[in-house]
């Protein structure tokens, strides 16, 4: 037997899921509740559900810090997200918590309960759609690290700067002129989120870049 509890505020949204899942084999909904805090007011020793449908935006305490909250006291509880927001920053947020799967709320009942089974089962679960977001998410990110790092070229003057050359001694090493120079480190600045040149030298020293 699959135990699932909900904490859902739409009461309808609420009711439905709870009698839907009530009428699958083999599984039953053990508390359905409005809120993080009246489903954490509920949750002990004794009342552990398997999975936990959880929304996000709801009264008082957000959905993804509940995440944390519940995975504090009960890490195995698996936490199914089943919420309208389909940005990325929400997905990712909700994913680095501890849900274990992502679903919006115009999926089907029944890909709910293959999602809940998959999850029981030891996997995790996204729509498509979500997937998708997801697969985007760190695409960008990882074209936002890609423009973080420095060249070769802009390497090779952060060491002349940790070494204290000038930079027309910079310039000399790298046969380039002062004013590249000038806007070789410009741009390494704006890569490291720095404003002066002491800041890339500790940024330097402490492996940082």
């Amino acid at each position: 037997m699959i135990n699932v509890a909900i904490v859902e505020d739409d009461s309808f949204i609420r009711e439905s899921l709870n009698d839907f899942i009530n009428d699958q084999e083999p599984m039953r909904c053990i508390a359905a509740k409005d809120s993080v805090e009246a489903f954490m007011h509920w949750l002990n020793d004794e009342n552990i559900p398997d999975v936990i449908l959880m929304d996000i935006g709801l009264p008082g305490m957000s959905g993804i810090s509940g995440i944390k909250l519940i995975k504090q006291k009960y890490p195995d509880i698996n936490i199914l997200m089943l919420t309208v927001y389909s940005d990325s920053h929400k997905i990712f947020q909700s994913l680095c918590a501890g849900a274990t799967g992502y679903l919006l709320k115009n999926t089907p009942f029944k890909e709910i309960k293959e999602a809940i089974e998959t999850i029981q089962a030891g996997g995790s679960y996204m729509s498509p759609q979500i997937a998708r977001k997801v697969i985007e998410y760190f695409r960008t990110e990882t074209k936002e690290e890609k423009d973080r790092s420095l060249t070769s070229k802009e390497n090779q003057i952060v060491l002349g700067l940790v070494e204290g050359l000038s930079y027309k001694m910079i310039a000399d090493n790298a046969n380039i002129s002062i004013e590249t120079v000038r806007s070789h480190i410009k741009n390494i600045y704006k890569k490291l989120h720095v404003h002066t040149k002491a800041e890339v030298i500790r940024k330097s020293l402490q492996g940082e870049i």
